[in-house]
């Protein structure tokens, strides 16, 4: 799974999702991309399983681009526990997925076999989504 090496703080404020992506909006390394139409907190086991059922589809050919990376830590209280006592223990991390950003990229197959797999992927993700193809 995707967690970072190193955090500064082991408990921050959670992350506010704005409206829409001001970066991170235009495909950078592919040809064909999965970019998402609504905002939401996607977790690393989320991405891990979207980024797995991709590369199964296209059984290991072309590439395979993640463009986002969950750093923002999100704590949880343990079971049947009472008020107080603070933020609890760090459970997960989490990326703060804003409208436009693009999540995944792909390039070396054929326009098919990478729409099918985005749509694999997608159905992983917390997120609507759309797949969209560059322009030369």
């Amino acid at each position: 799974m995707l967690i970072p090496k190193k955090i500064v703080h082991r408990k921050v404020f959670r992350p506010v999702i704005k409206a829409k992506a001001a970066r991170g909006n235009e495909i950078s390394f592919g040809h064909y991309a999965l970019k998402a139409k609504t905002s939401a907190w996607v977790t690393s086991r989320q991405i891990e399983a979207a980024r797995r059922a991709m590369t199964r589809y296209i059984k290991r050919g072309g590439e395979v681009w993640i463009r986002i990376f969950p750093s923002t830590p999100i704590t949880k209280q343990p079971a049947e526990t009472g008020m107080g006592g603070g933020a609890g223990g760090l459970d997960h991390f989490v990326f703060s997925v804003e409208a436009g950003r693009i999540l995944f990229e792909m390039d070396g197959v054929t326009p098919e076999i990478a729409k099918e797999a985005m749509r694999l992927a997608a159905n992983k993700l917390p997120v609507k989504t759309s797949f969209i193809v560059k322009e030369h």
